[in-house]
């Protein structure tokens, strides 16, 4: 991809069309955190990445005014496709729109979603799912998300078998995406060092 995920979360490019925010700074926008305006003209994000086996981390440097203050945001993320599509069909992204803000997980789903369910992140059947909030749906997808206290991050960090994220589709059929934590604990540390 492009562009950040979290910059694609909620909200249509700021400014110029075919831009838009690293995702977690769309996500700070709803929670009415300030977010740095587009780039001047002609400047272009530096964007980086780091895989991490099943997870990659992702930063994004856009150019700002003044120069001596580029804002950087930075996800850790994973991807699932469908075969002969282009696009994901659901991606789950971790990061956060400033230091000082929560770490929060952001899962794209397809639009043919049940709103009136909210899904959730489940580690196993012995532990409380993480439940998600849906924010808004668009033609690139739904997207939900959830703040990531210290006792979750411990709870993710620590997996070595595959979760799962659970919603109900249009016709209110249950559906569960495998999510796989291999490579997570060493893609959160890296978040962390950005």
């Amino acid at each position: 991809m492009s562009r950040l995920f979290l910059s694609r979360l909620f909200l249509k490019p700021l400014a110029r069309p075919g831009r838009a925010l690293p995702t977690v700074a769309v996500a700070a926008l709803l929670a009415g955190t300030a977010v740095p305006a587009d780039p001047a003209a002609g400047q272009s994000p530096t964007r980086t990445t780091a895989t991490y086996d099943d997870w990659t981390v992702r930063c994004e440097t856009a150019p700002a005014t003044p120069p001596a203050m580029p804002q950087r945001i930075c996800e850790i993320f994973q991807t699932q496709q469908l075969q002969g599509q282009a696009a994901p069909a659901w991606q789950v992204a971790i990061g956060r729109a400033a230091k000082a803000d929560p770490l929060r997980l952001v899962v794209q789903m397809p639009v043919n979603v049940w709103l009136a369910v909210a899904p959730r992140l489940v580690l196993d059947d012995k532990q409380p799912p993480l439940a998600l909030g849906y924010k808004r749906c668009m033609p690139a997808g739904c997207f939900a998300d959830a703040e990531l206290g210290d006792d979750m991050l411990r709870r993710l960090r620590a997996r070595t078998e595959p979760g799962r994220i659970e919603y109900k589709d249009a016709i209110q059929r249950d559906v569960a995406v495998p999510l796989s934590f291999k490579g997570f604990a060493a893609a959160l540390d890296a978040l962390a060092k950005q």
